[in-house]
């Protein structure tokens, strides 16, 4: 899986305005609906593009049975998510 993928996320917000991704959803190689759980957020870093300011998160994940890091990005103006890249 290469480049920026847009992907659908769950997530929860803190009474002080944090976000925290709960699951996400995307399309694999096939085609196929995938949902994944989040197991853990590791980190949080707030970045600017160009001037647009996105917050990137380094996510925790079961996959198949393995643990599995992704990075999502969230950009603040549009209210979008992308996965940045998944670690192998």
């Amino acid at each position: 899986m290469g480049g920026i993928c847009p992907v659908d996320v769950i997530c929860a917000y803190s009474a002080g305005g944090e976000i925290r991704p709960l699951r996400f959803r995307m399309e694999d190689e096939a085609h196929q609906l995938l949902r994944i759980d989040i197991d853990e957020v590791i980190s949080c870093r707030e970045v600017q593009y160009v001037g647009i300011e996105a917050q990137i998160f380094l996510c925790r994940a079961t996959v198949d049975g393995k643990k599995t890091l992704f990075e999502l990005k969230y950009t603040i103006r549009s209210h979008s998510w992308c996965l940045l890249r998944k670690v192998y």
